[in-house]
């Protein structure tokens, strides 16, 4: 099936929604399903980012502005997934805790308001990592992932929205923060401040994917390989080490592998 066949199934799944929220971060995926349905729903679709400790107050501000860009309705929700248990415990289940609260808090929202349904950007491609998070929108019944239903890959994503002329086509695949602390690491705001401030001052000497990875005592780095040798020159290394410190961290390593999605996952069930 081509892109085209697969962009007439997406737009004959979304005409078939009624009045719909589109779970909203901001990413390539979500910016790219809001802009389809509001091509086919029209004004009966709202974007809507959950809003908690997860969610950088950049990624807050950017997702506002690429609504408006699309030009979809967009709200805020607020998310309280610290106040779970089982989400701070930080288990290889995390996601599904995680999906669960904010889906579900989203479904109440959206009934209250009379929205029929809630969708979300997964694609198809998202099947080959490990998403313990789209089993809890399974079990929800009320949530749907159209753009996998329809057999849209990554790549094919980033095509059409860059043909849409959607500034978030090109957009470096994102997590939230959580997704940078060692499993079984219990998730404190403290961590994850740590982390957000530690990315935002790296930032400032490379471009590309990102990760600074919580291990404890330890901040490790995963950049995008062309940028290893810059953060590794003796001046630059020693303003990363210096901040990191900083932000309680005893060590700051380099990750000579480079930037790996989800390289936190490589050891669950070992």
């Amino acid at each position: 099936m081509n892109t085209e066949t697969k962009l007439l199934k997406l737009e004959n799944i979304l005409k078939g929604l009624g009045r719909t929220i589109v779970a909203f971060s901001g990413g390539t995926d979500s910016s790219f399903l809001a802009a389809a349905a509001r091509r086919a729903l029209g004004d009966n679709v709202l974007a809507v980012t959950a809003v908690s400790a997860t969610l950088t107050s950049g990624e807050k501000k950017e997702a506002a502005n690429l609504a408006k860009s699309i030009g979809v309705r967009h709200a805020l929700v607020g998310t309280d997934e610290f106040e779970n248990k089982l989400f701070t415990a930080n288990s290889a289940e995390r996601c599904y805790h995680c999906k669960k609260i904010r889906f579900t808090a989203l479904l109440a929202w959206a009934a209250r308001r009379g929205y029929d349904r809630v969708i979300e950007g997964s694609n198809v491609d998202d099947s080959g990592d490990y998403r313990p998070g789209s089993r809890a929108v399974a079990e929800l019944g009320r949530v749907s992932s159209p753009l996998k239903e329809a057999g849209l890959t990554k790549a094919e994503i980033r095509e059409v929205s860059r043909r849409w002329k959607l500034p978030s086509w090109d957009k470096p695949a994102a997590a939230c923060l959580s997704s940078r602390i060692e499993y079984g690491l219990p998730l404190t705001l403290e961590r994850l401040k740590q982390v957000e401030k530690g990315e935002r001052f790296v930032r400032k000497f490379c471009k590309g994917q990102l990760r600074v990875r919580h291990h404890g005592t330890v901040a490790r780095i995963e950049v995008e390989p062309e940028w290893i040798r810059k953060l590794a020159e003796p001046a630059t290394a020693r303003k990363i080490a210096v901040k990191l410190k900083r932000l309680g961290f005893h060590h700051a390593a380099l990750d000579l592998s480079g930037y790996t999605m989800g390289s936190l996952n490589k050891d669950i069930g070992k």
